[in-house]
């Protein structure tokens, strides 16, 4: 029987329950069981597919086109589960779900309401990944106990655990130790009131997860267990890690987390191997060299809008034994003035996905300046977009060359809308969205970099390359070295004659992972390597007279 880990949280947000949640079912795979995670959000947005980044962050995107919140991606990099559309949920999801019910006449003539109605399908939502051979489902429920959105959801928690029995659930809550620096002590009095909310509303927690910045002593955990009706090995301390969110895994495997789990459960204890987790922890904290890799993009000051970016940038880091420093760059910073002000000296350049004009001539000249100086460079789906329009102004000599989502008029729409995108008018969920198959050019620079002449990789785009240029491009120098099976779509390009230039289509960081970099990371960090090798060093460069 498929048992279930709920995952809340308390006090404030920001916690952590996604890591810890994707943390958890790492540990659970190393003891040989099969885990599927999911997301609830307690917004009433469909998905979070329309939604700014300034106030989301990044859109992360599933295999099967679901365009969900970027907890799943700690999610797939911490465990081999593969995600879908029913491991995210939101509140307009839900709602939306049951008001095409009730307008087909499903419930014949019922008073729709939030108990039973909202709250079954929520229970069915948490069914649905539980299909086939899953050991565990891991639910994450995003929000605070305390707010009134996830009020729903908690009380289809406590609905679910009364109808599957205690003994195949376990409730996880997390929450935050503040530290009183005038008093100089770590308040629990916070986590006695969000358990007590918790309790209200009928759930008992199992386990708690405590936050912190400080080091916690055995007094304060069992004022903790005493007071919030727990045992005291069930009370864990997340402090803080020193090098990497990927030794949470560590820090609760210590306490015993994963073996607590099992025995609630009565399942059966597999080796807990983690070794190859280990190996790569001893890669990423002990470094032989060090890269700096600029990130050109318009959301460059909010880390989580390039969160899988920047993981895929210590993902190649990680395979190249090599520590990679972001300098992060407002694309805009780059539309005046000498592009080097702000690039010089950086092994690599990457430029991220984005929609609008804004930013965009930047971009552009951040391409420029890659291409000019060989430094390696790798852009993704916008970046692309870039890459193609400064290669048809600079080297073609096509001035005005744009991209039709910014410049209706121009003259040479060396980026076009997708045909199948002709007519659509909503936004959410229409894209080119998902996992597509892509066929890499042999002997090209992509080719080595895949070992591979076909491979997949997820979209989230509604503009392509425009296939009337691309004699031209070709002629001129333009590599072409992935399309769609059919030929029609360019999904990668790059130049022959450059240490590492690569763009491409689709969002390669949604596939990369700590244990296993994907390929275009890999590469473009051991370019970046290579660079810095044969560089002049920066003492000596000053030494030089003018």
């Amino acid at each position: 029987m498929t048992k279930y880990i709920f995952v809340t949280g308390g006090v404030v947000s920001s916690l952590g329950k996604g890591l810890t949640a994707a943390a958890i079912g790492g540990l659970l795979e190393s003891h040989g069981l099969k885990v599927a995670l999911q997301k609830f959000d307690p917004y009433i947005n469909i998905d979070p597919g329309t939604m700014s980044p300034y106030q989301h962050g990044e859109v992360y995107v599933t295999d099967d086109g679901a365009e969900t919140d970027l907890d799943l991606g700690h999610y797939e990099r911490f465990t081999t589960a593969h995600l879908n559309q029913h491991s995210n949920y939101t509140t307009g999801k839900i709602y939306d779900t049951v008001i095409k019910r009730e307008r087909r006449g499903d419930y014949l003539g019922q008073t729709v309401q939030v108990i039973p109605h909202i709250t079954d399908e929520i229970k069915s939502c948490i069914s649905r990944v539980a299909s086939g051979d899953v050991d565990v489902v891991i639910s994450e429920i995003g929000g605070t106990v305390g707010d009134i959105e996830s009020l729903p959801f908690l009380e289809a928690l406590r609905q679910f655990a009364h109808d599957q029995g205690r003994d195949n659930v376990l409730f996880i809550h997390l929450t935050l130790l503040p530290y009183i620096r005038a008093a100089g002590e770590i308040k629990t009095k916070p986590t006695q009131h969000s358990v007590g909310k918790l309790r209200e509303i009928g759930i008992i927690p199992d386990v708690l997860v405590c936050r912190t910045e400080h080091d916690v002593d055995d007094e304060v955990r069992d004022k903790i267990a005493l007071f919030c009706n727990v045992q005291k090995s069930a009370v864990l301390i997340e402090k803080d890690v020193e090098y990497s969110i990927y030794e949470v895994p560590l820090v609760l495997r210590s306490q015993g987390l994963d073996d607590l789990i099992l025995k609630h459960f009565g399942l059966k204890h597999g080796s807990g191997n983690i070794d190859p987790w280990l190996e790569m922890l001893e890669r990423l904290r002990n470094p032989t060299c060090e890269v700096e890799i600029a990130v050109v993009g318009k959301y460059i000051e909010l880390t989580d809008s390039y969160k899988s970016i920047y993981e895929s940038l210590t993902h190649g880091g990680i395979e190249n034994r090599c520590r990679v420093r972001v300098r992060r760059i407002q694309a805009e910073d780059l539309t005046t003035g000498d592009a080097a002000q702000h690039l010089s000296g950086v092994d690599g350049i990457l430029v991220p996905g984005g929609f609008g004009d804004r930013g965009l001539e930047g971009k552009i000249r951040a391409v420029q300046y890659a291409r000019e100086n060989s430094i390696p460079y790798l852009g993704i789906c916008y970046g692309m977009h870039a890459a193609v329009i400064e290669f048809a102004r600079n080297v073609l000599g096509l001035e005005g060359a744009s991209s039709t989502e910014v410049a209706k008029d121009t003259k040479y729409p060396v980026i076009s809308l997708l045909d199948e995108q002709r007519g659509v008018e909503d936004k959410g969920g229409t894209m080119r969205l998902g996992a597509w198959p892509c066929d890499v050019m042999p002997g090209t620079m992509v080719a080595k970099a895949y070992g591979s002449e076909h491979v997949s990789e997820r979209h989230r785009h509604r503009f392509e390359y425009n296939n009337e240029f691309r004699e031209a491009m070709v002629a001129g120098g333009l590599v072409i070295s992935g399309t769609s099976p059919d030929g029609k779509l360019v999904e990668i390009i790059e130049l022959a004659d450059h240490p590492f230039f690569v763009a491409c289509q689709f969002h390669p960081e949604f596939q990369s992972r700590p244990v296993e970099a994907h390929p275009f990371f890999r590469e473009l960090v051991a370019a970046a390597l290579t660079k810095r090798a044969g560089a002049v060093p920066a003492l000596e460069r000053e030494e030089v007279p003018e």
